[in-house]
């Protein structure tokens, strides 16, 4: 019986890429199993401190839903690190100005927030229609 736990080196996860529709998919549960597949929690050989996910690519991610008055009450805000010279606006404002950066900032949100995070903030592509420009890399369709 071996005493040591395996933890898994980056050379030993074969990525794979993935392709995930968000049509009429709510935000956060969907946001939740994007996180899930970049950090590699699906796979057998996850270890905390290394990247052990795959790509994902999020289609249609203009057709996203939000569950109750979250279009007018979710607040996004920004700052320039200037005095008084911070920004909000509602889920719906955002959407309409940036229909991809919902999805973005909602996987973000739910990455570790260090270097590793960081870096598997990389592994995600989110596209506003059905189209992406990853079939060379022959992505597999993934249901949720």
């Amino acid at each position: 019986m071996n005493k040591f736990t395996y933890s898994a080196k980056r050379s030993d996860n074969k990525e794979k890429w993935c392709v995930i529709d968000a049509e009429d998919k709510v935000l956060g549960r969907l946001a939740s199993e994007v996180a899930r597949r970049i950090r590699g929690k699906h796979n057998p050989l996850f270890t905390p401190h290394v990247d052990t996910g795959d790509w994902v690519i999020v289609i249609n991610a203009d057709k996203i839903r939000l569950t109750g008055k979250k279009w007018d009450k979710k607040q996004y805000y920004r700052h320039s690190g200037y005095i008084g010279s911070i920004k909000s606006e509602t889920a719906s404002e955002l959407h309409e100005r940036k229909p991809t950066e919902l999805v973005k900032k909602a996987v973000k949100g739910m990455l570790p927030k260090n270097k590793l995070g960081r870096q598997l903030n990389n592994k995600l592509f989110v596209y506003a229609s059905d189209q992406h420009p990853h079939a060379a890399q022959k992505p597999e369709t993934i249901d949720l």
